[in-house]
């Protein structure tokens, strides 16, 4: 069995972005892609700021699968599973019983919510927003909660970037959540201690709460809804219960091809495993030990794979690429240094913005990495073209 066709597994961003910049590098080469869902085309990170606009699972859909998939020539297979994949053969055996040959493979896998291990009967309770159909189910808990009625109070396990977009979300909907996290502060590994404080304090004066250097140890059903205990022996009432502790990159496909795996599916710069014309993007992918589960990082290695695939060998290249933290409450850009670099924060800010630059040790006009908060998030564009590429 031989093919020319691309095959990609996954119909999330990074497999959507994939396919359409293959079009446009080869308007001829047979494209097909498996999804495990409804393969429709919506954006992952409005997922967290979709209560504030309104959207609802289907309208936060921008594309359903016919469309997409009849706009980039591609055959899509919705609701398909693959079973195993053959790397030497260069086949991949589908839950309808069929099997695709393919030229080149690509794992555009995602990541997995990372779930507590919690005791209590209500544990099963708790819910995750990952995807499209995470987030019918959280939107449909959210309007009729355990004690039958709109839900009024959310623990949100995890202060991270995600825990904090969604408990600003939540406020939107007049739901007041209270934030959990056995760390010491707001996005630790992103923040300096200045702006973390910021963030908390505009979150709790919109009416958020946090619980810091805590853990959430069982989940219990109460009389008034769902009872949360700490590691501190505390307890809290709620009606829902979010995690939003952090991802794990898919990595199970690529660990039966015999692909090698660390923390994600492992690739160089072309975006190659260790398997031949076996390739991976996305928040599956670890990337010179790099992993990056951002929108602006895959839309970098979508058009790299994609000129790749077409014939012209184009390692991936990663400029400065801020990150922007969905809390209105207030407005936040994150530009991290890189996890080894040695320097220091330097904090200025006044009661409408926060500006921090990380210069390095001993060349303070060497700027490594920043955070905006405010009205400072106006200096992105700015700041990004003083930051060297984190992968030149």
């Amino acid at each position: 069995m031989s093919s020319d066709a691309v095959v990609i597994i996954g119909a999330g961003l990074a497999g959507w972005n994939l396919a359409r910049e293959l079009r446009k590098a080869d308007p001829a080469v047979p494209i097909v892609v498996v999804s495990r869902d409804h393969a429709g085309f919506y954006s992952k990170p409005m997922l967290s700021n979709a209560l504030a606009g309104k959207k609802t699972a289907a309208t936060l859909v921008m594309k359903p699968a016919e469309k997409i998939g009849e706009e980039v020539q591609a055959r899509v297979l919705p609701h398909t599973t693959v079973t195993a994949i053959d790397g030497e053969a260069r086949t991949v055996s589908l839950s309808n019983g069929e099997t695709l040959a393919y030229r080149d493979l690509v794992l555009a896998l995602g990541a997995d919510p990372i779930r507590l291990p919690l005791e209590g009967d209500a544990a099963d309770t708790v819910l995750s927003v990952n995807d499209l159909d995470d987030f019918a189910r959280f939107a449909d808990h959210l309007e009729q909660g355990p004690t039958g009625q709109p839900v009024q109070r959310v623990v949100i396990l995890g202060a991270g970037l995600i825990g904090c977009e969604f408990a600003n979300d939540l406020l939107a909907r007049g739901i007041a959540p209270t934030v959990i996290d056995l760390a010491d502060r707001a996005l630790p590994r992103l923040l300096p201690v200045e702006a973390s404080l910021r963030l908390q304090d505009k979150l709790v004066a919109a009416g958020a709460q946090f619980r810091f250097g805590v853990g959430a140890q069982s989940v219990q059903r109460g009389p008034n809804g769902l009872v949360v205990t700490l590691n501190d022996g505390t307890t809290l009432e709620t009606d829902l219960v979010l995690s939003a502790i952090g991802l794990k990159p898919r990595t199970d496909l690529a660990t039966g091809a015999h692909a090698k795996v660390a923390r994600g599916v492992v690739v160089d710069r072309l975006l190659a495993t260790t398997v031949p014309h076996i390739h991976a993007l996305g928040d599956c992918t670890e990337v010179e030990g790099t992993l990056l589960p951002y929108v602006m990082p895959l839309m970098q290695q979508a058009r790299a794979l994609a000129a790749t695939l077409a014939g012209q060998p184009t390692p991936v290249s990663y400029p400065a690429m801020p990150v922007a933290v969905k809390t209105p409450a207030w407005p936040t850009v994150v530009c991290p240094p890189p996890a080894d670099a040695e320097g220091q924060w330097q904090v200025t800010a006044t009661e409408e913005a926060l500006e921090a630059r990380f210069t390095a040790a001993g060349e303070p006009e060497r700027l490594l990495g920043f955070v905006l908060q405010g009205k400072a998030v106006s200096q992105r564009q700015a700041l990004a073209a003083q930051v060297p590429p984190l992968l030149a």
